[in-house]
Formats: C-alpha cells, sequence, structure tokens
C-alpha cells in the first residue's frame, strides 16, 4: 500500500519498556501492569485502572461487575449504541442478557438520546452502553440525565477516546465504567489490550477478581501474612501481559502529541474534501473543552455512490480504506431486526474510513485527493 489505513508510531522507547521486561522475566502480568494502571489514572483523573486483554474483556467484566440482578421472569436488557463494532453488543450475550440497539445521530455518529427515551424498559433495562464512535464524544449531558432519571448505570465503551473530551471532562470517565481499548489501531496501541476504569471500589475489586480467575488476589496482597489463594468466583483469563503494557506505557507516553497532530491531519483532510463533492467530511463538535482524538477520520459518501466500489478502486491506487463501523441490528447473530436503527443503517451503507495515523504526510494526503477525482466518473450508481 502507498497509503495504508493506519500505522503504530513505534520507536527506541517502545524497545527500551520491553527490553526492562525481558531483563525482569516477568513476562505474564506483573509490575508493567501497575505502572501502566498508575498514568491512566492520573491522566484520566479516576480512582481505579485495570488492565484487560481486550476492550471486549473490561466491556463483559464491567457488565459482570455491575452485579446486575433479574427476577427469573424478566429477559434483562441492555442497551446499546447500534453503530459500533460487533464486540459491544457480544459483550452483552456473554451475560445472558440481550442488546438492544439504539439508533444514532446522523452528525456524530453517536447513540441519539430521543431513541435511547423510547426503548428503556421499566422492568428489563439493565444498563445503558454508550459508544464514543472514533473517539467523537457521545452527549453524555442528555444520556446521563435519562439515565440518571431512571437510576440506570452507564457504561462508556471509549475503545477509540482514549484521550478525548466531552465539556472537559475526559470520556470514559463520566459514566459508571469506562472501556478502552489498546488495539494496534487506537490511540494507545500494543496489538491487543484494554482498560476498565471506574471510581467505585467495589466494581473495581470484582473486576479484578472476575478477570483473573475469580481469585481474592487484593486481599491477599494487603495482608502482612501468606495466604493460599481463594477462588471465590468463576471468574476468567482477562489478564494482559507485562510485554503489551511495556508498549502501552511508551505509547501512552506519546498520546497527547498523537491527539495534537491527528486534529491538525482532520483540518487538513477537511480542507481537502472540499473538491471531492461525493464525500462529506466527518463533523466535530465545537466547544470549549471538547477534544476530538480523531480515532479514525470517518466520512459519509453521497447516496448515489457506490461505496464498496470506491473502496476497491482506492485500493487498486495503492490507498487502503475501509467501511466506518457495523450496523448491529441487522446482524444475524442478534436476531433484533425490529430494534429499526434506520440512521444507523444508513451510515453503515454509507461510510468510509480514509486513511488517519500519526505519520500521515500531507503529501499522502494529496495523493488519496488526486485519485479521488481521478476516479470520479467511475463511483456513482
Amino acid at each position: 500500500m502507498k497509503v495504508p489505513l493506519s500505522r503504530l508510531w513505534i520507536d527506541k522507547n517502545e524497545l527500551i519498556e520491553i527490553k526492562k521486561v525481558l531483563e525482569t522475566g516477568w513476562l505474564t502480568k506483573g509490575p508493567k501492569n501497575i505502572e501502566l494502571e498508575k498514568m491512566i489514572s492520573e491522566y484520566l483523573g479516576v480512582k481505579h485502572v485495570v488492565c484487560c486483554s481486550s476492550c471486549t474483556t473490561a466491556l463483559h467484566l464491567a457488565l459482570i461487575s455491575l452485579g446486575i440482578v433479574s427476577r427469573v421472569d424478566e429477559e434483562p436488557e441492555v442497551l446499546v449504541a447500534d453503530y459500533t463494532y460487533p464486540a459491544t453488543g457480544h459483550s452483552v450475550k456473554y451475560c445472558g442478557m440481550k442488546p438492544v440497539f439504539v439508533d444514532i445521530e446522523p452528525k456524530t455518529y453517536n447513540m441519539d438520546y430521543k431513541d435511547l427515551k423510547k426503548k428503556i424498559n421499566k422492568k428489563k433495562t439493565k444498563a445503558i452502553i454508550v459508544v464514543h464512535t472514533f473517539g467523537q464524544a457521545a452527549d453524555m449531558d442528555k444520556i446521563m440525565k435519562i439515565a440518571n432519571k431512571k437510576n440506570i448505570p452507564v457504561i462508556e465503551d471509549a475503545a477509540c477516546a482514549m484521550g478525548s473530551k466531552y465539556k472537559g471532562q475526559y470520556c470514559g470517565t463520566i459514566g459508571k465504567i469506562g472501556c478502552f481499548s489498546m488495539h494496534a489501531t487506537k490511540g494507545v496501541g500494543v496489538g491487543e489490550g484494554g482498560l476498565l476504569v471506574t471510581n467505585d471500589d467495589d466494581i473495581a475489586l470484582r473486576a479484578r477478581s472476575f478477570g483473573t480467575f475469580g481469585l481474592n488476589t487484593w486481599s491477599r496482597e494487603n495482608s502482612k501474612e501468606f495466604e493460599i489463594p481463594v477462588f471465590e468466583n468463576i471468574g476468567f483469563n482477562y489478564k494482559l501481559s507485562d510485554l503489551a503494557a511495556a508498549v502501552g506505557i511508551a505509547q501512552f507516553r506519546k498520546l497527547d502529541k498523537i491527539i495534537k497532530k491527528k486534529n491538525a491531519l482532520a483540518r487538513y483532510w477537511n480542507k481537502r474534501l472540499k473538491e471531492i463533492d461525493y464525500i462529506k467530511a466527518p463533523y466535530t463538535r465545537k466547544g470549549k473543552g471538547n477534544i476530538h482524538n480523531f480515532q479514525g477520520y470517518s466520512c459519509l459518501v453521497t447516496p448515489v455512490v457506490n461505496r464498496n466500489k470506491l473502496i476497491q478502486l482506492l485500493k487498486n491506487n495503492g490507498i487502503q480504506c475501509q467501511i466506518g463501523t457495523y450496523c448491529s441490528y441487522i446482524q444475524p447473530c442478534y436476531n433484533n431486526i425490529d430494534d429499526n436503527c434506520e440512521i444507523s443503517k444508513d451510515v453503515f451503507n454509507r461510510s468510509i474510513r480514509l486513511p488517519m495515523f500519526y505519520k500521515l504526510k500531507r503529501e499522502e494526503i494529496d495523493y488519496v485527493i488526486d485519485v479521488l477525482k481521478k476516479i470520479r466518473d467511475q463511483v456513482f450508481i
């Protein structure tokens, strides 16, 4: 590919941190996990950070750790933003609950609070999972107002939103629990990895236990006498290796610099896309205290464009692109076709993610624009 969709910024700092781990011989979950958790905790201003093997496992732990209890005659439901990677809905299914998908706002691609209100079931709704799509913060004021009024806990799927802010507050720190991804395409990329953050002591304790086979690890660590481990719960092996945590530490130190550069690149993309009449640049929320980290640069093609053909034509010219993400309610694995999220479905069919990463050059954006001009007459339906 002449222009890849995404690429990690790796330098000597990652190698230095990995070398430290190799020298200790402690490759599994250990001191580097603790160091990374402390860094994230201080940065976000949250009390607890739990490293996990992925954002998907963080979401699973979040739901389990809420301690949701349902009567036998109920089918518990969790309201989920529809336009998201299936990991979000899957985490609900892992818990034996039903995801109910909520439509999105056409500008931000995030949960529509009006549809959220309509789909709350007084008896069945146990939680709300909000997604900060591509790093753009959801309208948390309206969503939290609805959730607090109904006493429904909010989990923020901030997989793409490390460093993004909503009115001065970091995404992932507004609801009861926040979950982040450390996938290679995210702001803190380690290949695979995740983070659960919360200010609730009990939730953090449960998340740590369930994420390590159900061990009572933390009561033992604080004890002055040796104790034989006790398995208090049926937990999971959701640990993060210290090698991955070490890469995360080096990546995290670059985060603010990466976000600043991506915002500059997004402005240049916005400027150049004005020359392309069949692609609309993404919306960015204005206002003091709002920060979009531009994890991805996802646009919409006009309705008369064959989006899939456009992606293939760009690929033929050495430009890697992708759809934005998925419309969840139409996926066969959920059988939720009655959820009717038409805006999400439309965005799913018309979205295209263009290259966005720290080392992307303006000359590469210029090349993409030149190709978009060259292939214009071939993309219409």
